[in-house]
C-alpha cells in the first residue's frame, strides 16, 4: 500500500533586513520538504502576506520598523486562530521583546545565528503542531519575564481554576520544562494521558500550543520563576 508524499511547508520569511530575508529564504528552499512561499519587509506587510499566501509557518523577525513582530504575530494570532505558527528571530535570547511575542502567540524562537540543521528542525518541529522549542532556553526567557507581567492577587485566573487537579499538575510539570515522556514518568501515566491531558488544558485556557500554556502558568504564579533554575 502506498503512501501519499506529505505537501511541502509553506513558509514566509518577514525581516527588514533584505540579506537576512534573502538568507533563510534561500536556505529554507534547499530542502525538498519546505517551499517558501514569500517573504515581507516589515510586520504589516508580514500580515498581509500571510493572509494572502496561507503558510503554515512564518520566520518573524521581531524588531522591525513600523509594525514590529510582536504587532504582527498578535494580529495574525487573534485574526487567524487557524492560522500560521510563528517561529519568531532575534539577535539576543534573554529579551523582552522575544517574550512579549510568545505572549502574543509565537510559538517558539530562534537566534538569528542558528546552524542551518536547527533551523530546519525548529520549522518542522512548529509545522507539526508542536512547540517550545529548546525547552530550557524557551523556559530561562519566560522566567526572566514573568514576574513583570504576574497577577498582583493570588488567586489563581478564572480559567486556572477550571482545570482539574490532574490537569493543573499537568499544566505545573509542563511549565517546569519537562517533556510529554518525562511528565508521564513522575505521574505514573501514559504518554497517551498526558497528550490528552494537555489538549484539554489547551481548550480549556483557549490558548495555541504549550508556550502560551508555559506563559500562563508562569504569570498566574502557578509556578515561581526560579524555583527550578
Amino acid at each position: 500500500m502506498s503512501t501519499e508524499p506529505q505537501p511541502a511547508v509553506r513558509i514566509v520569511v518577514a525581516d527588514d533586513h533584505q540579506v537576512v530575508r534573502t538568507g533563510f529564504a534561500a536556505l529554507l528552499d534547499s530542502q525538498p520538504d519546505f517551499t517558501v512561499v514569500g517573504t515581507a519587509c516589515d510586520g504589516a506587510d508580514a500580515v498581509r502576506t500571510c493572509v494572502g499566501l496561507r503558510p503554515d509557518v512564518v520566520l518573524m523577525d521581531v524588531r522591525m520598523p513600523g509594525t514590529d513582530g510582536i504587532e504582527a504575530t498578535r494580529r495574525l494570532a487573534t485574526t487567524q486562530p487557524d492560522g500560521p505558527r510563528i517561529l519568531i528571530l532575534t539577535t539576543f535570547d534573554l529579551d523582552e521583546y522575544v517574550y512579549d511575542a510568545l505572549r502574543a502567540g509565537a510559538s517558539g524562537f530562534l537566534l538569528k545565528d542558528v546552524t542551518a540543521e536547527r533551523l530546519f528542525d525548529a520549522v518542522r518541529v512548529i509545522a507539526a503542531g508542536q512547540a517550545l522549542l529548546a525547552p530550557t532556553v524557551t523556559r530561562r526567557l519566560i522566567s526572566e519575564f514573568a514576574g513583570r507581567h504576574r497577577r498582583p492577587d493570588p488567586a489563581p485566573p478564572a480559567a486556572l481554576a477550571a482545570l482539574t487537579p490532574r490537569e493543573t499538575e499537568v499544566l505545573r510539570l509542563v511549565a517546569e520544562g519537562l517533556s510529554n515522556p518525562e511528565v508521564a514518568t513522575r505521574l505514573l501515566i501514559t504518554e497517551e494521558t498526558v497528550k490528552t491531558h494537555v489538549s484539554r488544558i489547551l481548550t480549556k485556557l483557549a490558548l495555541r500550543d504549550r508556550t502560551q500554556a508555559v506563559v500562563t502558568a508562569y504569570e498566574s504564579g502557578l509556578v515561581i520563576p526560579g524555583s527550578r533554575d
